[in-house]
């Protein structure tokens, strides 16, 4: 198949100029704040350890200012506040839905604002945390996806999320109190803006420092990174960061799927089941996620599930299908599929074997939903029109 249009930006990292001045800690690896701390006058001998101090008190304890760092001596704690700083993004607006979901924006450097998103279960409280401001990938049923790319976030603004959203929770333990195993944030998804495996190495780093023993502390299977399917950054994500996968799937046949999932055309429906096959870390108790958004006549058949099924059986893939009410949003080129038409797809996937839960669709009030988000300043107000023609869904 021919393909004119381009696909997807070739982008690893859009160039910009970082901040002069004080070196922000938060978003460094351990090596590489080791680094900086000799640089600027740490004993090389001493390095290692306090990195470790510092680590603790930023990632374990949430703090934000090195005159709290009782264990290090004065003289060195005004020589880390000369040279260093503890910075996460800004809040600039809060939003709570009706059920409970907290939806923040968040201004990162340069003034770009970017959408965060706190799910509060029984079990468990879902982050979901964004890698871009915008996105690449110009999925035609995401609102998010109606926004271009600006720039990659550092690892800094990632994580900077998680600590964000700590915050607002009076999450961060207190030295010496007894500690509590309860985790209002004890799931992270990356599930936000962007693709995160065009953000590969920031997005790595981050994750190493959420699941870092001596700071926030979450289990890499309790961390799930989505992708659209960057097939040669799939096994890489299972070797450097080991968490679990995501796939945006959402169609059955090359066809519906280049006009939803447009990077389909670039890797297409075969070569991302090959590379799920694959992934190492895929097993019954790390099944990989398909995620399926359900779009009103448009990839909700019976045939479709059957569709959807054999490709899995066929190339042997551990998985669970996550089916996802479409979250509709203005100008929005898709209908939901009625609630009997999702029943009836997610009951052949279970009569198959397969879990398919019907995600229930939470913070729509308030935009928050899957596939709702886009920052606030970037949006565009664009006509139903308008948007059919990007998606290539015009007459």
């Amino acid at each position: 198949m021919s393909v004119k249009a381009p696909i997807t930006q070739d982008v690893l990292t859009l160039p910009r100029k970082l901040p002069e001045g004080k070196i922000n800690l938060v978003g460094l690896t351990r090596d590489r704040m080791r680094e900086v701390l000799i640089e600027h006058g740490t004993p090389e001998k001493q390095a290692k350890m306090r990195v470790g101090q510092i680590w603790q008190w930023i990632y374990q304890w949430g703090v934000r200012d090195f005159d709290a760092m009782t264990n290090l001596a004065k003289a060195y704690r005004a020589q880390l506040a000369e040279h260093f700083t503890i910075e996460i993004p800004e809040v600039v607006t809060r939003q709570v839905s009706e059920d409970g979901t907290r939806k923040y924006l968040v201004r990162i450097a340069g003034g770009h604002e970017v959408e965060v998103v706190y799910i509060p279960e029984e079990d468990r409280g879902t982050l979901c945390i964004s890698s871009q401001v915008g996105c690449t990938l110009t999925c035609s049923f995401c609102h998010t996806g109606t926004q271009k790319l600006v720039r990659n976030l550092t690892a800094a603004e990632i994580v900077g999320q998680i600590m964000m959203a700590r915050d607002d929770l009076g999450e961060w333990p207190v030295p010496g109190a007894p500690k509590d195993e309860t985790r209002l944030l004890s799931n992270i998804v990356l599930m936000g803006m962007g693709e995160p495996l065009y953000n590969f190495e920031n997005v790595r780093d981050a994750m190493k420092i959420a699941m870092d023993p001596e700071g926030i502390q979450l289990s890499r299977r309790r961390i799930t990174l989505s992708t659209s399917g960057v097939v040669p950054e799939i096994a890489r994500t299972a070797e450097e960061i080991g968490c679990l996968l995501a796939i945006s799937f959402h169609a059955t046949t090359d066809e519906v799927r280049d006009v939803l999932v447009p990077i389909n055309k670039r890797w297409n429906i075969e070569e991302l089941l090959a590379a799920l096959a694959a992934y190492p870390n895929a097993s019954n108790s790390e099944r990989i996620t398909f995620e399926y958004v359900m779009l009103d006549g448009v990839n909700d058949s019976d045939a479709d599930a059957h569709r959807l099924l054999d490709h899995i059986k066929r190339h042997k893939i551990p998985a669970k299908i996550n089916l996802i009410p479409f979250n509709e949003w203005p100008g929005a080129p898709y209908k939901r599929s009625s609630n009997n038409r999702i029943r009836a797809f997610a009951n052949i996937i279970y009569q198959a074997g397969y879990a398919a839960p019907i995600r229930k669709t939470r913070g729509d009030d308030i935009m928050a939903a899957c596939g709702q988000l886009k920052s606030a300043t970037e949006r565009a107000r664009k006509s139903r029109k308008q948007i059919e023609a990007e998606a290539g869904l015009g007459d």
